[in-house]
Parts: C-alpha cells; structure tokens; sequence
C-alpha cells in the first residue's frame, strides 16, 4: 500500500452560512487516488490500528445513525474522504473543540471528495485536516502515529486562537438570545450586533465602561475616598513613602494592618494581617515592587469576597479561603504544598481551572507566600512537626460561591460602591467574617472595586453552582425586547440580483435609513459609492456591519461567493431569489448542473429569519420550491397573476406581487392595493421591479414611497453622492 496518497488538493474556509450548513465549516477538497479501489474492509488491519488510535469513534452516530454507526461503515467498507472527516471530528473533540456535524461527498472528478467539517477555529480545523490525513495514511500503510502529540498540538493551538473563558461565556449567551457576534481582533474585543445597534465588549468590559471609571477603579487611594465620602464602610488607611513611613502608619492606624500596592492588581504584592514592625518593613518592599505608591490599612478581619456588579445588580458572590498544609514529620513544605494543595484537581495553570497552582518558583507572585513562611519561622525546605498546620497562603483563593448568601445590604453597599466609582461591571472586593450579615455589624469594610473583573471563579467555583454571568451581561446591554439586529436584506440570482439590490437599497434610503449596500457594482454607505470593485464578498460585507451608522443594509450574495467564503451574516431580514438560470454551473467548484446551483441558491432562503421574508419567483420552478425551505413567511412575484405559483398562494391567503392591467400590485388574499404603472426600463426589467417592490413591502416601506422610488431609481451612479 506504500504508493498509495491522500493529497490535500485546496481548502476553502466558509465563515458564515453555506451550502452545508448554518455554521462555520472547513471545505477541503481531497484526492484519494487509487484508494478509490480500496475501501476500509479490503485493507488488512486498517481497523483495528484506526480503533485503538481513536476509541472514542465509537461515539460517532454517522448516517447509519446509531451509537458505532460509523465504526459499522468501516467494517462494511466506506473509503478515506470520508475517514478523514470522522477522524478530523473527532481529533477536534479530543483537543476541546466540539465539532459534531461532517459530510462527506464525491465529485465529478473519480477519487475527488469534499470533506466539510464544522470549524468553530479556522486555524485549528486546518491543523486537524492535515493531522486526520496523515492518521489516516498511517493506519493504511500499517506505519506508527503519535496521537497524543497531535491531540496536544491541536490543543495548544486551541488555546492560542481561542477566546477566554470570560468572552467566550458572554458571547455564548448572546447566542443563546440568538444576537450576532463577530469578532474584532486576535483577542477579546468582540461585537455582539450589527450596525447601528450593535455592542461592544472585551472580555468583562464593555462599550458602557468609562475610561474614566476605570483609572478611578485602578487608584486605590481615591476610590476609598469617594466611598467613604458617600458612606461605604472602607478600611481607614493612608499612603506611605518608606518603610519608616510604613511603621508610623500602622502605629497611627492600629495593629494589625494590610499593605498593598496603591495601583496593583489580582492580589500582587498584598500583604494581610501584620502585627509587627519586621513584617511590615518586609510587606512594603514587596508591595513597592509592584507599585511606586503604597498603602497601609486598618487589616479587616474575615474572609476576602469578591461581588459581582453588573448595570447596578448583584449577579454573582464568592468566597476567598485561606489556602494551608499540614505537616507530616517528613516532608518539607514544597512537597506539602504540592501533595496537598496542588493535587486538588481544581488547581490548575490554564483558565479552566478555578484554583492556582501554588507554584514557589514560577508563580506570579511567589514572595507572598515566602513572606507567609517567614512569618512563622519557616522557609520552604523546612519540615514542621508532624500536625501542625502551616498557612501558605491568606488570599488567591476567591472561588468558592457564596451568592445566595449575601445579605441584601451587603449586595446594596456593593451595587453603591460600583455606582461611585462610575462601572457598569465591577468586581467589589470586600472582607467579612460572614456575609450573611451587615457590614457594619461585624466591622466588614470595602476594600477595592475594579473594572473588567476576571468571570471564571462565578463560571466555574471550587464549590456551588455555576451562576450565569454571561447572560446578566448580554441582558445588561440589550433590553429584552432587543436583539442587536438591524434589517438585512440578502440577494442571490442568476441575473438581475445587482440591480434588485440597488433598488433595494434605494427605497430603504427614501425611508430615512442609513443604508450600507455591497454588490457586484462596489461598495455604498448612505449612497456614497465608497468603493468601486466588485463587493460581493465577506469583506465588504463585515464593513457594513461593522459600521455603528448602518440602519439597514443590503447584499448581493453570488454563487460563487457563497461557495467560496460562505455568507457574512448569520441570519436576514429578506432573503430575494431572483431566479437560476438552467444553464448556470461553476466546474471549479465541482458544480455541474442547474440542480447543484439550486442547492447554493437555497442557501439565502435558509438563513431567513422565523420572523423574517423569502422573496421567490413564481415563475421560475426551482426558486418556487423553497417556499417550503423558509423558517419566515414567503412573498412571491411574477409578472402575471395567472401564474399558478400565485394563484395557489393567493388562495390561502398570502401575499404577492404582479402586475394587473398594466399596474404594479401588492395583492394579500384578494386584497389588493395598486402601486405604480408598470414600465418596462432598459435598465430595470418588470421581474426586477417586483423582486424590489416585494422585499420593500416585506419591510414595511409604504406603497407611495415604493412608487416614488421605482420612478427615481437609476441604476447608474446618478442618484449616488460622490
């Protein structure tokens, strides 16, 4: 089997919509050769080395549809592209990259697939293409493949490109409320919305949080100021210059005290309970390092807390626990800290886990746990007596959830503190022996709010349920009623879709909307021609959407566009088939026939909204049929009422344009109401204005403007702005 290959011929990635499905896919193109003569049950132990690579195939239902279905195909015989995606699949899911949903297909070329899985990460997917290929090879040519390095390549990849848990939990939740989201750079900055109504956030911040919020939040001294201005229960404490200072401070403010950077954050170079001078001589070193300003405290007694505030309310409350080991008379603290802290499975170095690895020589702040030491008589090489307990760590630990704990006026006192400070979101860190109870009753104070506050210990604490920050943050930006969406309309045809589209664009721009517009004839913004070239394309498409001045927009979506990069929007307003022409084919996508160009047509119809419009041609068969495809309500044109599409649809009652007497008619049912007169226009043909005319009605534009539009339109720059 040594001369037999699997080449990659090309891999095209469709970010949006497709012919395959709603989502994200990879689409390579994959030449099995002479495989083709070598099903999977004619290769001697191909099975066998597959299923002790990847066990977990079992899982994989395929088309046969039950549990080892797709283990069934490789007995009875199926061939590589199709290994490849369920190999693919599942490489994707043993990196943490969910991906159930692959197909498989010929073409008209023999030994030719197109192996399509889901790609929530372009990047990842490519590396599992390529790693699924070589698997694959490896368990024909009876040769050696490292899975676990490929499971391991792909997960660090996964981690690179991924967002964090944070962002990843808002945008899922906006999902959940079915708003879009489009991401705005390699990191976290991410738009839920389009146009004019979208939102913006990074990771726990959002387009609401003041900069001026924020510097306020990051200095310490000040924001304790204005709370105890306003009544908030704060520590007293003041700035100090010196370790000389430092002491005198502690002295004037009582034993003990907490020293902290003035402007540091997650806890660097934070320094609690210091009962002497050595200690806190010791603490201001420390904390220097990590700021040039630094603070002496009142030290409040209890356990740390972190509330989370979001638009005034608290969402979510944990619990911080001191972190400590017990000696055994053996082994020094090192080996204690590893065997009993950093063995807890909910340690980990990655964001997933909820607790840090208490890590002497490479944490991120390890002098604070040196210090802890110190302060009982230890170095890390000590070994205690056996039973004693030794502190390793006094914060750091804040994951453990307390939400349905806090008393209502500790959640008021924290929502206050946020409103202070001017944060929409704000992570208010506050001590109390116990938060069931008022603040004031058991000397709890505030003592930092801070912006953007990490989500991960509410997403997933060490002990209490999950609570659904996410959401609260999506449900903070948009009203219940709102969904981020603004009208799109979406064209797709053999001919005619340009102009339709301009028109389109037209009459919305009559009904007062900043209009965003990309087709074939370039790109328009509030009819200003921005760009000339050819714009029916991912890219312009994202421009318009990432326009905060777009009110509606409109885009020409071609065959070969959708093939290619798959559609830029996830859901539309209208989507217009304007008609197929059975003659249309594009052999470079292996599309041969007018019933494959049927299926990238269907594409637009697919991704209408339930609430939404499919705008069809009755006379034309094929776009007829996705009538019963569309999630929405349909409108179909024709020139003549006759034509037995309409006539059937009018009949229960539907909606439809033609023209009647030489009038342009929008007729619901036997309802009729007469639009314009109907002009054949070298430059604007009757089914044109009708595909028009019936997406303006599907959005609610009124009969007299539609009228007014048809006579103003020109489809050549002369009613656009230079």
């Amino acid at each position: 089997m040594n001369n037999k290959t699997i080449d990659i011929i090309d891999v095209l990635s469709l970010r949006g919509p497709n012919i395959w499905t709603y989502r994200p896919v990879l689409e390579a193109w994959v030449d099995i050769g002479e495989l083709e003569d070598f099903p999977s049950n004619t290769i001697p132990g191909f099975y066998e080395r597959l299923t002790a690579w990847l066990p977990s195939l079992v899982e994989h239902h395929c088309g046969v549809g039950v549990h080892g279905g797709f283990l069934m195909r490789l007995r009875e015989g199926t061939w590589p592209g199709h290994i490849m995606e369920h190999v693919m699949i599942e490489l994707q899911n043993l990196a943490g990259m969910q991906s159930g949903f692959g197909k498989a297909r010929e073409t008209s070329k023999r030994g030719v697939y197109k192996v399509v899985v889901r790609a929530r990460h372009e990047e990842v997917s490519r590396a599992a293409l390529v790693a699924a290929r070589d698997l694959v090879m490896a368990a024909i040519q009876d040769k050696p493949f490292d899975v676990k390095g490929a499971v391991d390549n792909l997960r660090d990849i996964l981690e690179s490109v991924a967002l964090g848990p944070s962002t990843g939990c808002i945008v899922d939740a906006a999902t959940d409320r079915r708003i879009p989201s489009m991401r705005l750079n390699e990191g976290n900055l991410v738009q839920l919305g389009y146009g004019a109504r979208q939102r913006r956030i990074w990771t726990a911040e959002t387009d609401q949080t003041s900069a001026i919020a924020e510097t306020i939040s990051s200095d310490k001294e000040l924001t304790k100021t204005l709370l105890q201005s306003c009544g908030v229960p704060v520590p007293e404490g003041r700035i100090v210059n010196s370790v000389a200072d430092a002491w005198d401070a502690a002295e004037s403010i009582g034993l003990p005290v907490v020293i902290k950077p003035l402007d540091g954050n997650h806890g660097r170079g934070v320094s609690t309970n210091l009962n002497n001078q050595k200690d806190i001589e010791a603490a201001f070193l420390l904390a220097e390092q990590e700021s040039s300003d630094v603070i002496v405290e009142r030290f409040v007694r209890g356990n740390e807390h972190r509330l989370l505030i979001i638009g005034g309310r608290l969402v979510a409350a944990a619990r911080g626990e001191e972190a400590s080991v017990v000696a055994d008379g053996v082994s020094n603290i090192s080996a204690l800290i590893n065997s009993q802290l950093n063995s807890d499975p909910r340690r980990g170095s990655s964001e997933d886990c909820p607790l840090n690895l208490i890590l002497i020589d490479e944490a991120d702040d390890p002098r604070v746990v040196l210090l802890e030491l110190a302060r009982q008589g230890y170095t890390t090489e000590s070994i205690p007596p056996a039973g004693e307990k030794i502190l390793v760590q006094r914060n750091g630990n804040v994951a453990f959830d307390v939400t349905d704990q806090v008393h209502p006026s500790v959640a008021a006192a924290a929502s206050l503190a946020a409103r202070i400070v001017g944060l929409d979101i704000a992570g208010v860190d506050l001590v109390a022996e116990d938060i069931s109870r008022p603040l004031e009753e058991q000397g709890g104070a505030i003592v930092e709010v801070n912006a953007g506050p990490g989500l991960l210990m509410h997403l997933k604490p060490a002990d209490g349920p999950a609570r659904p920050v996410g959401r609260a943050i999506v449900d903070h930006l948009f009203a219940e009623d709102q969904n981020g969406r603004i009208p799109i309309v979406g064209v797709t045809g053999s001919h005619g879709s340009t102009v339709v589209s301009r028109l389109i664009a037209w009459l919305l721009h009559l009904q007062g909307k900043y209009v965003g517009l990309a087709c074939r004839d370039g790109l328009f913004l509030h009819q200003r021609h921005v760009q000339q070239k050819k714009s029916d394309n991912w890219q312009a498409t994202r421009q318009v959407l990432l326009n905060r001045m777009v009110e509606a927009a409109v885009f020409e979506n071609s065959s070969k566009a959708i093939l290619s990069e798959g559609i830029a929007y996830d859901w539309c307003q209208v989507g217009v088939v304007t008609n197929i022409d059975p003659a249309d084919k594009l052999p470079e996508y292996y599309i041969e026939d007018a019933d494959q160009m049927t299926k990238v047509a269907r594409t637009q119809v697919d991704i209408v909204l339930p609430d939404g419009v499919a705008v069809l041609n009755a006379a034309d068969a094929r776009v007829a049929e996705f009538a019963s495809l569309c999630d929405g309500s349909v409108i179909f044109f024709a020139a003549s009422p006759a034509t037995p599409v309409i006539v059937a649809h009018q009949a229960e009652g539907g909606r439809s344009v033609f023209v009647r007497d030489g009038n342009i008619v929008l007729a619901t049912g036997k309802e009729e109401v007469l639009v314009s007169a109907a002009q054949e226009r070298a430059d604007l043909s009757i089914e044109n204005s009708l595909a028009a005319i019936a997406a303006a009605w599907a959005l609610g534009i009124s009969p007299d403007l539609m009228k007014a539009g048809i006579e103003t339109f020109e489809s050549t720059d002369a009613n656009i702005r230079a």
